[in-house]
């Protein structure tokens, strides 16, 4: 990310590129897994999930300022044959407020990249 923000899909980074405010940097936008789940935008104020919904046949981009979010988890997939971890998951779960949000990422590094953007933001 040295050369500027992560993104897996162009199209997905210009439009939360599109929706940032005055002095708000996008830091990565990540696909997820999964038919209809959409992807991730983490900024330096924010976190947008954009997802289609199935049965509306919408698609809505929900922002969730870092001072709203409660919990950031990761699933550990520790095990005898694995041996990976916290950080071995695609699997990431975010609390904000009443809310929960599951997230699957398209490789374990990918949902690490992001766990640390949105920590970083949640501490700051």
């Amino acid at each position: 990310m040295a050369d500027g923000p992560y993104f897996d899909k162009r199209e997905q980074f210009q439009k939360i590129e599109a929706a940032m405010l005055p002095g708000e940097r996008v830091l990565g936008v990540f696909d997820m897994k999964g038919g209809g789940t959409g992807f991730l935008g983490v900024t330096s104020l924010r976190i947008i999930v954009y997802d289609k919904a199935f049965a509306r046949k919408t698609k809505s981009m929900v922002s969730i300022p870092f001072s709203r979010i409660t919990s950031i988890a990761t699933e550990d997939e520790s095990g005898l044959l694995t041996g990976r971890g916290f950080f071995g998951s695609s699997k990431m779960e975010l609390r904000a407020s009443s809310e929960s949000f599951e997230f699957e990422f398209r490789g374990a590094d990918k949902a690490h990249m992001a766990h640390d953007l949105i920590l970083g933001g949640m501490v700051r």
